[in-house]
């Protein structure tokens, strides 16, 4: 096999995941490496908790690892002499509130081996549409974990409109209330997804960030696949870093989460077809429109 030169740099650099892995399906850590891969990342990935499948399937096996071993790995990767190529971070699902402390360390330690690797921490803990009628799918402790040890670390921050208001303790019904509630989780950017939206049957991504907040809408799909999220914050994180600005990076973002889930709809599937409709991935076709957002006081 051909080395690569001496000083070798590949065009994008490594993005270390840190979040749950299912055996059958797209969700998660499956469905997000390949996003990042198929778009020319190579992944670092760190599985929180093993899975049969989405628990939206049925119940299923948990396999948590003891927080001795898994504090153990971050720390053998926290200590690699390669710790300094990864490029950027994204962390979701916990599969127990004690491994915060641990993937803290870990982010900590990439970003002063690489200060520019910006840390995305998608905050995994709930919706308002869960099998339950909505609210934390996670136990209480985790998601104060994440609120305490990770959101704090954070560059970017991508709840969900739910989650936005567990973490901020505040009513989120309109597009301005998420947008002022975004501000006040004090990351430089924070994407809301399933923001409310000012079209009907529409779904609203709204970014927050240090020049300003812009949403991109697209028309909304019944009955969904699990997964859209956890794919959006790694495109997202993708985008930004092959420099495009705020609203492009959303809006592109948006464009192939949304063409991913209709053409998966269309086809049946119960989960995001990523082999069938890679290219969604890669360059959406789909049309999104997108627009700034008026707020009563802008960041400069």
């Amino acid at each position: 096999m051909t080395q690569p030169p001496a000083g070798f740099e590949p065009a994008t650099k490594p993005i270390l995941v840190i979040t749950s892995q299912v055996v059958r399906g797209g969700i998660s850590g499956r469905g997000l490496t390949f996003a990042l891969e198929r778009n020319g990342h190579d992944v670092w990935f760190l599985p929180t908790i093993l899975l049969p499948w989405h628990p939206g399937h049925g119940k299923g096996t948990r396999i948590v690892p003891p927080t001795a071993d898994f504090s153990a790995i971050a720390s053998d990767l926290a200590g690699s002499a390669k710790v300094s190529e990864i490029g950027g971070i994204i962390s979701g699902y916990l599969g127990s509130p004690d491994q915060a402390p641990a993937i803290a360390d870990l982010i900590k330690t990439v970003k002063t081996a690489n200060p520019d690797a910006p840390y995305l921490c998608d905050p995994v803990m709930g919706d308002h549409t869960s099998a339950s009628g909505g609210g934390l799918y996670v136990p209480e402790a985790t998601a104060e974990a994440i609120r305490d040890h990770l959101v704090p670390l954070a560059d970017i921050v991508t709840p969900n409109s739910f989650e936005l208001g567990w973490l901020t303790g505040r009513e989120i019904s309109s597009e301005l209330e998420a947008l002022s509630a975004a501000r006040e989780l004090g990351a430089e950017r924070v994407l809301v997804t399933s923001a409310p939206a000012l079209r009907r049957n529409a779904i609203s991504n709204l970014l927050a960030g240090p020049r300003g907040a812009v949403a991109a809408e697209h028309a909304a799909i019944a009955n969904p696949p699990h997964g859209t999220g956890d794919l959006m914050a790694g495109l997202l994180l993708i985008n930004r870093l092959a420099g495009l600005d705020d609203e492009e990076a959303v809006k592109r973002a948006s464009a192939s989460v949304f063409e991913l889930v209709a053409r998966s709809v269309k086809k049946g599937a119960d989960e995001l077809l990523f082999a069938d409709e890679q290219q969604s991935v890669v360059r959406a076709m789909a049309l999104v429109t997108s627009r700034r957002v008026m707020e009563a006081k802008v960041r400069a």
